[in-house]
């Protein structure tokens, strides 16, 4: 008999959706819909396999993501698997606001750190740091690390975030096109230098928005913005003109993240006794979205990053 014991963690990561209108950089929401990564030591190598989203199109070797993200969690932790293997199994559409990137490096900075044989804990605080120095800014990050609605910072003393309840009346619709559009090409079109009155009214948005997203009302109103929606509609003409079009409904819809896909804020009301809470205003959504477009009604997901520890094996021969 022979005792196997390899080191392997389950890592599950949810989509987020940054900005939320008003609140550029600052916020983001966690959504259920989730990358899975499984990670594992092996004697020596590299071995990336991909299945689900980005299947036969993602690096296989040391420039995919997750990878590039473990090495830099190992260099902070001081240590060096002897061979590494990952798998991962897609589920969050790439290249369209949905925090692919910000799952991607959570998981593997999250993977490195719960393989790590030197460390007994996560250090949340170092993981926030370390992704959001990889990603630029905290908003997706914090969301996929923390789950539900996350406010994010920097200051003096480095990076913070926390997170609030989204209430139980909010629906997050997430309509995503064929098109994609990189984060990099997105923000290349904002201006540095914004007026005060528009940087005071997206303040004031901000604020309301926090008590919108917790209290379930006034979304519509909360979600006005002036700093970076409009500054970016050459690169997404039909994103912005379907935003308008939802708007002009009543439905509190905005840019997820750097876009190109819609995020609306729906509520689940229930109109009839029949119905699931929510359903009719799915249905009035869906109804003025063009064809090529995916509807994805999602829960918040409220946790987070999660990790399943590694466990013994044991086989005979």
């Amino acid at each position: 008999m022979s005792r196997l014991d390899p080191f392997r963690v389950r890592v599950r990561v949810p989509a987020t959706s940054a900005n939320l209108g008003p609140a550029f950089d600052c916020a983001g929401l966690a959504l259920a819909h989730h990358d899975v990564l499984h990670f594992s030591v092996q004697a020596s190598g590299l071995t990336v396999e991909v299945s689900g989203v980005g299947a036969g199109e993602l690096p296989t070797d040391e420039s995919h993501l997750v990878v590039r993200a473990f090495r830099a969690a190992c260099a902070e932790l001081g240590w060096t698997p002897p061979g590494l293997r990952v798998v991962a199994e897609n589920a969050i559409p790439q290249g369209r606001g949905m925090g692919s990137s910000a799952a991607a490096v959570v998981a593997g900075v999250m993977g490195a750190w719960a393989l790590c044989p030197e460390v007994d804990t996560i250090d949340g605080n170092a993981v926030l740091r370390l992704t959001t120095a990889m990603e630029g800014h905290p908003d997706n990050v914090a969301a996929c690390l923390l789950g539900g609605l996350t406010l994010s910072w920097t200051g003096g003393e480095g990076v913070g975030a926390d997170s609030l309840t989204v209430h139980e009346d909010v629906l997050p619709v997430v309509l995503v096109p064929d098109a994609t559009l990189s984060t990099e090409v997105a923000r290349g079109l904002l201006p540095d230098v914004v007026p005060h009155a528009d940087a005071a009214f997206n303040a004031g948005r901000s604020a309301l928005l926090v008590h919108a997203l917790t209290s379930g009302g006034l979304l519509l109103e909360a979600t006005e913005d002036r700093l970076h929606q409009r500054q970016r509609a050459a690169a997404m003409p039909g994103t912005l003109a379907l935003i308008e079009r939802l708007r002009g409904a009543g439905h509190a819809a905005v840019v997820s993240g750097a876009g190109p896909s819609v995020l609306v804020l729906a509520r689940r009301t229930v109109r009839s006794a029949d119905r699931a809470p929510g359903a009719e205003e799915i249905e009035d959504v869906a109804a003025l979205v063009p064809d090529g477009w995916r509807v994805l009604p999602l829960d918040i997901d409220p946790t987070g990053a999660r990790i399943d520890r590694p466990r013994r094996q044991v086989s005979s021969r």
